[in-house]
């Protein structure tokens, strides 16, 4: 019975697992899902991002989302990050900036290589000092210009000077990734507990584990390629970046 439903739990985890939001295509420097620019607006964000790469390498990409689709922003961008490889592999130079429209959420997600300058403070300040008073008038385009710019300002080596208000926001709600991490871990502890003498049956569940595990945690590094030849090369992406809102 026990080893009945250990092994329900972990077809249910591999469904759930699998049932995560799509990552989008990556299409090019300027991913404007939400339709917040015009064509001329997203022609200059291109041309801008574009001479930053030709200049440093560095890989900076702009996403507008018109919802998350139940992820957190925070997962959005790390799986965004990952699933596309923004950066170059080794250097791990890539940065993203993310508009969820529906949830009025901003999002600058930071490789590993430009951590040390595009801190997670920095971040906050082109969020909460730039981006965000713009868009609070309706002007997503020059909010988003804005940031782009101060995030090429940063990555060159020119930290931004300010300050953070005291904001008053509520604290982020869990991740689900982490709550479904949780719910794994649990589960693994069942089926230690009833999974009984028979080797095969105890491998086959590992191997239904570490599947689920994996499709839920996603891989790093690949790089989608989208119109005009660009792509992401391989960059790595822990979490690093700050978020906030309008």
């Amino acid at each position: 019975m026990l080893r009945a439903l250990s092994g329900l739990c972990l077809v249910f985890w591999a469904v759930l697992a699998f049932a995560q939001p799509p990552v989008p295509a990556l299409t090019g420097r300027v991913v404007d899902r939400a339709e917040l620019l015009d064509a001329a607006q997203e022609a200059e964000l291109n041309r801008l991002l574009a001479g930053h790469e030709q200049a440093t390498g560095d890989q900076l990409v702009v996403v507008t989302l018109p919802d998350l689709g139940g992820r957190s922003i925070e997962e959005t961008g790390l799986t965004l990050g990952r699933e596309w490889g923004i950066g170059q592999k080794g250097r791990d130079n890539g940065a993203l900036l993310i508009v969820a429209q529906a949830e009025r959420r901003i999002r600058i997600e930071v490789g590993y290589g430009l951590e040390d300058r595009l801190t997670d403070a920095q971040s906050a300040l082109i969020i909460h000092n730039l981006i965000a008073p713009a868009f609070r008038q309706g002007d997503f385009a020059g909010g988003i210009r804005a940031g782009v710019e101060g995030m090429i300002q940063v990555v060159g080596g020119e930290p931004m000077e300010g300050y953070l208000p005291a904001l008053g926001q509520p604290a982020q709600e869990q991740p689900p990734l982490l709550v479904l991490l949780i719910v794994f871990l649990v589960m693994l502890a069942v089926i230690g507990i009833g999974g009984g003498r028979g080797g095969r049956g105890r491998q086959a569940r590992s191997v239904m584990a570490a599947a689920a595990l994996g499709a839920l945690m996603g891989r790093g590094g690949g790089g989608g390629f989208g119109g005009g030849g660009f792509g992401g090369g391989g960059g790595g992406f822990g979490g690093g970046g700050a978020s906030g809102g309008w």
